[in-house]
């Protein structure tokens, strides 16, 4: 898993870890919401917060290819997981001297049949590739959290922003922030046809199907059948905190106030719909296409100069089973129950080890 450590990163760390029809064996850190150092040491965080900090992870790409990194502090605070003081810091540090993308080649190849998932930036990906092209050809998937198609492609709102009107992107009116910090990484990766056709694009389009409400927050929190009141764990708090800090930022930047959207964990979950269990993505049967980036204009806040670099436009692709799948929809409701199931594993993972612990102690 490729990642760039804010809230929905968490989430998707989550489920790639703690469902049991996957298995996590890795975790690269990118350039990206925050700088590299606080996206490394937000995801030795999480993994120690989860109970799985002897899941390896690695320092990535501090930039993208031939721009310089940009930052979001307005969405997810300057740390990148701003909100919460649960936050636990990492027990296990991140591999020393170790090459990402040289790890990210070596794990995937030691497996049969591997996903590989984006949830941040391209870069550690693009280079993976364009090192190692075998990689390409032996994995059994590739899922990215990003882009955003617009124009009708589903009826989920794409959000407003104050003086500008309704927008594609959730970074500039055109872009969505994971393809916008390195548009080159993303084009190379599309533009690809043996990986392309390994791909699912998760965009803005189905994300923001999938709101984490009031009552979803109230649910993740306490659990299905654990009354409001009833004190919650050390961990669903800590979730539920960083929810609440990406629902302020996302109502007041957005006009979204429904709840957040859960963008990364969508890029994981799409995996246990590949004959693991009912969660089913609706790709209308098959639908194919070809995915170009816009990479013309430089990253600035000024709109004459940043153009629509980073936008992903779309078009059929002109072979069935060629190119990129983007899905169109989900079961929203089985996609919450697997998010809460996996928050209940970590509880009975983590009160086991407590149990585990203070027996010893006693036993002493």
């Amino acid at each position: 898993m490729a990642n760039e450590g804010p809230t929905a990163d968490a989430f998707a760390i989550l489920l790639a870890a703690h469902h049991p029809h996957l298995e996590l064996i890795g975790v690269s850190t990118v350039h990206g919401n925050a700088s590299l150092a606080q996206t490394t040491a937000n995801a030795g965080s999480i993994l120690t917060a989860l109970g799985v900090h002897h899941i390896p992870y690695y320092a990535g790409a501090a930039k993208p290819f031939c721009r310089e990194a940009v930052h979001a502090p307005n969405i997810h605070g300057d740390t990148g997981l701003d909100g919460t003081e649960l936050l636990p810091k990492a027990h296990v540090g991140p591999v020393e001297g170790g090459n990402a993308v040289a790890a990210m080649r070596e794990e995937l190849l030691a497996q049969p049949a591997p996903w590989l998932v984006a949830t941040g930036a391209l870069t550690n990906v693009a280079l993976l590739f364009a090192a190692f092209p075998e990689v390409g050809d032996h994995i059994r998937g590739l899922s990215i959290m990003g882009g955003a198609i617009g124009n009708g492609f589903t009826n989920a709102p794409m959000g407003h922003v104050r003086g500008e009107g309704e927008r594609l992107g959730n970074h500039t009116p055109w872009a969505e922030f994971n393809i916008y910090c390195d548009p080159e990484a993303a084009q190379s990766i599309f533009s690809n046809p043996l990986v392309a056709r390994k791909t699912t694009l998760i965009p803005l389009d189905l994300t923001h199907q999938v709101l984490a409400t009031r009552a979803v927050q109230e649910r993740l929190l306490h659990g299905p059948s654990v009354s409001v009141g009833k004190g919650a764990s050390d961990v669903r708090q800590l979730f539920n905190e960083l929810l609440l800090f990406f629902a302020h930022t996302y109502a007041d930047v957005f006009g979204i106030s429904n709840g957040p959207p859960l963008h990364d964990p969508l890029a994981v979950a799409v995996i246990l719909s590949e004959g693991y269990e009912d969660l089913k993505f609706d790709d209308c049967k098959g639908e194919r296409w070809d995915v170009n980036v816009v990479t013309d204009g430089i990253h600035s806040d000024d709109d004459h100069e940043r153009g629509q670099v980073g936008r992903t436009v779309i078009s059929p692709s002109k072979e069935r089973g060629i190119g990129v799948r983007i899905p169109r929809g989900l079961n929203v409701e089985l996609f919450w129950d697997t998010v809460e199931d996996c928050l209940r594993r970590v509880d009975e993972r983590l009160s086991s080890r407590d149990n585990h612990k203070l027996s010893n102690d006693v036993s002493l």
